[in-house]
């Protein structure tokens, strides 16, 4: 069947307690996808940066909820989860969240995670790729 390009109009996301320096949203969607922006280990009520990299990863975690549930879906509808970490061999409190976030094993997303040089104390970056429902 063939869509209305109407159907297709993007739709910016933003999320109670993140938000860019930048003028851009935390999210974007089209239809059913939505693609998120680079989501930190900030602290949402106080926009500080996590003291180390639990914290900052329960914070990301939380920014990806916030954002599934202003796109109007969840986690269950996550394709994808990119990861970028200062000391990518640590991830020990990344599977900590994951496993929370998506504790049935056969009904995860994939995931990628990969090193990276961050500014300003972040030790984990997040982007995800979802899929809504129709």
């Amino acid at each position: 069947m063939m869509q209305d390009a109407a159907d297709y109009t993007r739709t910016s996301i933003y999320a109670p307690g993140f938000s860019h320096e930048n003028p851009i949203p935390a999210a974007s969607r089209i239809g059913p996808f939505v693609f998120s922006g680079v989501l930190t280990g900030r602290d949402p009520g106080s926009g500080e940066m996590g003291e180390d990299l639990a914290a900052q990863c329960r914070n990301a975690f939380r920014h990806v909820r916030n954002v599934m549930t202003a796109a109007g879906g969840g986690p269950e509808h996550i394709i994808k989860l990119n990861v970028s970490l200062v000391d990518y061999r640590d991830r020990a409190a990344l599977n900590e969240q994951w496993l929370e976030m998506f504790p049935d094993p056969v009904s995860r997303p994939a995931r990628q995670v990969m090193a990276a040089q961050l500014d300003r104390g972040s030790l984990i970056q997040v982007d995800l790729v979802a899929v809504l429902p129709e």
